[in-house]
Formats: C-alpha cells, sequence, structure tokens
C-alpha cells in the first residue's frame, strides 16, 4: 500500500518537500513515485552550491523501468545532498520520506511551498 506523508507538500511531478529550521527544504520523491519507478538503481543529485529557480529541473532518478527527471520545488540554493544515494540507491525504494530524501535547498521564498499540493489533494492525483 502506497504511503502518503501527511507533514510535507508536493509536486505534480511527485517530489515533497518538507520545511525544516531556517529555510531549508528537505526534498525527495514520494512513495508512489518510488514504486511506479520500481528498483531505483542510480541518482542523479545537484551540486552544492547552485541556485535553482522553482520547479526547474534539478536531477534524475533511474530505475530498471525508467529514468525520471528531478525537480526543485522551491527556489534557492543547494546546501545538502544525500550522498548516501551514490553508494545505495536502493534507499529511495527502502525509505522516501526518511533516509532516501535527495537534498536540501536553502529556500529563497519560503512562500513557494504554499503553491505546492498538500498530501490530501496529492493523494487524490495519484489515485486517479
Amino acid at each position: 500500500m502506497v504511503k502518503f506523508a501527511e507533514d510535507r507538500c508536493y509536486l505534480e511531478t511527485h517530489e515533497w518537500a518538507k520545511l525544516e529550521g531556517d529555510g531549508i527544504v528537505v526534498v525527495g520523491i514520494s512513495d508512489h513515485a518510488q514504486e511506479a519507478l520500481g528498483d531505483v538503481v542510480y541518482v542523479e543529485l545537484p551540486e552544492l552550491g547552485i541556485e535553482l529557480e522553482a520547479k526547474s529541473e534539478v536531477g534524475v532518478v533511474e530505475s530498471v523501468k525508467a529514468a525520471s527527471d528531478i525537480y526543485s520545488p522551491v527556489s534557492g540554493v543547494i546546501c545538502a545532498i544525500n550522498e548516501q544515494l551514490e553508494e545505495s540507491p536502493e534507499i529511495v525504494n527502502d525509505s522516501p520520506y526518511d533516509q532516501g530524501w535527495f537534498f536540501k535547498i536553502r529556500a529563497s521564498d519560503i512562500e513557494e511551498l504554499a503553491s505546492l499540493l498538500p498530501a490530501e489533494k496529492y493523494r487524490e492525483i495519484c489515485e486517479e
């Protein structure tokens, strides 16, 4: 059964965003997305320090079935990447909402989070 983390907001492209302290937003892909992809075999993460616009392409997640672009839910500067995914990309399948996060971004405008989908709306899209 697919899980939807209620404490996050989502892009229609299946990325989730969770606000931490000090304007830092953690980003990953949803359980629905990892299940649709199948076994994740590679994750291309962004470089530290790059500046991004909201909804811009930031990386790629590859599985045995397909490759899918990763988009940033907010504008800002990449301040951390999940280096564990380089050696163990399957963490995305095992723990998409916890250990399987992709990157952290210092948001330049926290208000952009308000334009993302709440968990309930994202669930409705996934169930269509």
